[in-house]
């Protein structure tokens, strides 16, 4: 039981605590430092070890062709029978090195894998810029359980925000309706903790970088 004395005894003691406390706070922070470790490698390379790092993949290539001859071997060894594209540039480089591709909407839901073209890649995090600009429109960032995206190494910015002022400086006052950045393959570890892959998009991300800067 609290007494009326014990109670303002109770109070005396905070009001003292209150009076001869000294707060110590944090130093203030450089509000102008980077908030990432510079880059040491270049962007290819570091975009490549953090996409790995989320479980994705990248292949650095010299030419568009050797890009395809990439899919097309991975075509034939996975025994891939629909290989599904929207994007009339990447059609035409399809059809020249005669990978097979299918674009009927009725086969939409039946793909295996969907193939896109990206805005930018960020290379410190390993993301991949994508937008509904892009004549693949929203779907084939998330529907195919293997997303191939094409891109060019000029496509490659450090961070993120660098990215954003891009695509903003690309469509100035007609900004695309939907503006994404994808990390990896889909995951979730909501279930027991435990990490599954392809839970709510694609289970691959495989990124084919072509080296456009010689």
């Amino acid at each position: 039981m609290i007494t009326a004395n014990s109670r303002e005894e109770i109070l005396t003691r905070i009001r003292h605590a209150q009076q001869n406390h000294s707060v110590n706070l944090p130093p203030e922070p450089n509000w102008t430092s980077n908030s990432y470790k510079e880059l040491v490698v270049p962007l290819s390379q570091c975009f490549t070890n953090a996409l790995e790092a989320v479980n994705g993949q990248c292949s650095l290539v010299q030419s568009e062709k050797e890009a395809m001859s990439l899919i097309k071997h991975m075509v034939t060894e996975e025994q891939i029978t629909s290989l599904f594209c929207l994007d009339a540039s990447l059609q035409n480089l399809l059809q020249i090195h005669c990978v097979p591709f299918n674009s009927d909407p009725n086969d939409f839901t039946d793909m295996q894998v969907g193939i896109t073209r990206c805005e930018y890649l960020i290379a410190r995090t390993g993301s991949v810029m994508v937008s509904s600009a892009h004549a693949s429109g929203r779907r084939m960032n998330v529907f195919p359980p293997i997303h191939i995206v094409m891109a060019k190494e000029s496509q490659l910015v450090p961070y993120v925000e660098d990215a954003y002022v891009a695509i903003q400086i690309k469509y100035n006052t007609h900004l695309p309706s939907m503006i994404s950045l994808i990390t990896g393959p889909s995951r979730t570890a909501d279930i027991e903790k435990t990490l599954v892959l392809g839970a709510h998009g694609p289970k691959k991300l495989w990124v084919i970088l072509v080296n456009d800067q010689t």
